[in-house]
């Protein structure tokens, strides 16, 4: 219980009995912010008015700004007592119905020349509203200060504070990108390149080359090593014409291609592949030389 919402609570005037009595329960039950959260059933039992007495109690209080409630989805309600933004005079007024039946006896029939009551049914013929009156909008949000009808389960989702949200904008569907054009100059690079690979390979030994993810993974490197332009050329020369020893035992494998990228790059380059024979050794670099004094 806070006694310093209890004391801003106990003066204020303007209100029934039946809404003095749920207003005081709320700030019995209130921290020092005001804040509290029984259910109706609560309510109910420490005021000893009815579930209809109290909801209408309620609806008057917030519409009076003297509390505020904030819904939550399948939870207790929060209600925020605010003693110092009550103003009765934003409450609706009490019905002209209610107001009438108060006065007029129970039983007592009216007279023949009465006039008919303000509120009295129109004749089935009469246009309601006046003639010429127009029927509000079907969307039309109800009187300041009112609020809408509870729904099954007896909660009031819509108040004068809490506006509708924001119809959500309909989604637009993105339409999926050919895989074509996804590819990126990199990878236009690695296919390329591995294109040239297998073709020399099969080439050479009548078979295709292994491909995997660690194959991939080291064509790639290789195209960042030498650039997108040389790296199918020297890929296919590498396996055309390199004849090391160690080469042509791994069968010319990717990895070693790799290992010596900038190597193999300038004998391609040259002209002159790298040989396990002597012979073939000097054959190249006469043939090297000869094109250096050209």
């Amino acid at each position: 219980m806070s006694t310093i919402i209890m004391a801003e609570c106990w003066p204020l005037q303007g209100m029934s009995p039946a809404q003095k009595a749920v207003l005081i329960s709320l700030a019995d039950q209130a921290n020092d912010d005001g804040v509290c959260w029984p259910s109706v059933k609560t309510l109910t039992d420490r005021t000893c008015l009815s579930e209809r007495a109290v909801r209408d109690a309620l609806a008057w209080l917030q519409s009076a700004g003297a509390v505020f409630r904030e819904y939550r989805h399948n939870t207790s309600t929060n209600y925020t007592v605010t003693p110092k933004r009550f103003d009765p005079k934003k409450a609706p007024a009490a019905s002209k119905r209610a107001t009438q039946r108060k006065k007029a006896p129970a039983n007592a029939a009216p007279g023949a020349n009465a006039a008919p009551l303000a509120d009295a049914a129109p004749p089935a013929n009469a246009a309601p509203g006046g003639a010429n009156a127009a029927p509000p909008p079907a969307n039309a949000a109800p009187p300041e200060g009112q609020m809408p009808p509870p729904n099954h389960q007896g909660n009031r989702h819509l108040t004068i504070n809490e506006p509708l949200p924001a119809a959500a904008q309909p989604v637009t569907k993105v339409k999926a990108v050919p895989a074509d054009a996804k590819e990126t100059e990199l990878q236009a690079a690695c296919r390329a390149t591995w294109a040239a690979y297998s073709a020399a390979y099969a080439k050479r030994y009548g078979a295709k080359p292994v491909r995997n993810a660690t194959v991939n993974a080291k064509v790639k490197q290789l195209v960042q090593r030498l650039g997108y332009e040389e790296s199918p050329q020297v890929a296919a020369f590498y396996v055309d014409r390199v004849t090391e020893r160690i080469v042509v035992q791994r069968m010319h494998d990717v990895g070693l291609l790799l290992s010596s990228a900038e190597g193999y790059r300038t004998q391609w380059s040259a002209g002159i592949p790298a040989a396990s024979h002597p012979a073939e050794q000097h054959k190249h670099a006469s043939a090297y030389a000869t094109i250096l004094e050209s």
